[in-house]
């Protein structure tokens, strides 16, 4: 196998992340509408979205990594 397609089937499996972080998201954000609609002063309320989007954003960063760094 070519070191080349070994990078892009590496920057492939990466970007799985990505498609967690949406469905995580998805859940999040869900919950976070009914939790504001029972208590509209939750301080923390937009903590799990952040985090659930940052997780995406991680896999992304490390497939850019395998295909332009190593």
């Amino acid at each position: 196998m070519d070191v080349a397609a070994a990078k892009m089937i590496g920057a492939g499996l990466a970007c799985i992340a990505l498609v967690g972080a949406g469905i995580g998201i998805g859940n999040v954000f869900g919950s976070l509408i009914n939790s504001l609609a029972r208590n509209p002063a939750a301080p923390f309320a937009f903590l799990g979205f952040a985090l659930a989007e940052a997780t995406g954003l991680f896999g992304l960063a490390i497939a850019f990594l395998i295909l332009f760094v190593f």
